[in-house]
């Protein structure tokens, strides 16, 4: 199963990403944006997802995804569990999230996208 430490070393391993402790949950952030929380049990994870794509990835593996807490049904989230999920498949959902929050230069000269050149 998939550990807080597991999503810790990809999360800080991503430019300009913060680890805080907000409500007995860690969660990631760039700056005020949250994009990975992991549960206080840490049984699941939420994390940010496009909100128009959330209800077709919900219905077709409802054993893995299941919706965020109603308080954060407004914003682009959703969740997984932790135990359903291999450690390739957390750094692609975790890296991807991370993508939706930083500027698109930052994420491009960070996974080497076409155009874009590093700085160094």
């Amino acid at each position: 199963m998939i550990t807080a430490d597991d999503v810790r070393r990809v999360a800080m391993a991503l430019p300009r990403t913060e680890e805080k402790l907000v409500r007995d949950r860690v969660t990631f952030r760039v700056g005020r944006i949250v994009y990975a929380a992991i549960s206080p049990d840490e049984t699941s994870m939420g994390f940010a997802f496009p909100k128009e794509e959330r209800a077709a990835l919900i219905a077709a593996e409802p054993e893995r995804f299941h919706m965020p807490r109603p308080s954060d049904e407004r914003y682009n989230w959703i969740r997984v569990w932790l135990g359903a999920i291999d450690e390739a498949e957390m750094r692609e959902i975790v890296q991807e999230a991370w993508r939706m929050v930083v500027p698109k230069k930052v994420a491009a000269a960070r996974f080497g996208e076409p155009g874009v050149t590093r700085s160094r």
